[in-house]
């Protein structure tokens, strides 16, 4: 398993946008988080075999109702997370 980290740009602070992809996440048994940064963004990082990758990318991108995914951005990071996944308030 290895670990990625995203960011997230668009209109997806204040839209329920986190909510949405914690719930999601939780669904699919997917180990990580999500955060809102201060400059508007959202970073995302999770612990996931390669062929999950995908459907936790599809999470990111479908967002909530009222979200707007613009650009996301993928890195690899070296944490290993273990826990469910939870949103960062």
């Amino acid at each position: 398993m290895k670990s990625y980290k995203f960011i997230i740009k668009g209109t997806v602070q204040r839209v329920y946008y986190r909510r949405e992809v914690n719930q999601n996440a939780k669904k699919e048994n997917f180990s990580g988080y999500v955060k809102n940064l201060e400059n508007g963004d959202v970073e995302a990082c999770v612990t996931c075999k390669e062929k999950d990758l995908q459907t936790f990318i599809n999470i990111l991108k479908k967002g909530s109702p009222k979200s707007i995914v613009t650009n996301i951005t993928q890195t690899q990071c070296e944490q290993i997370f273990t826990r469910s996944f939870s949103a960062i308030y």
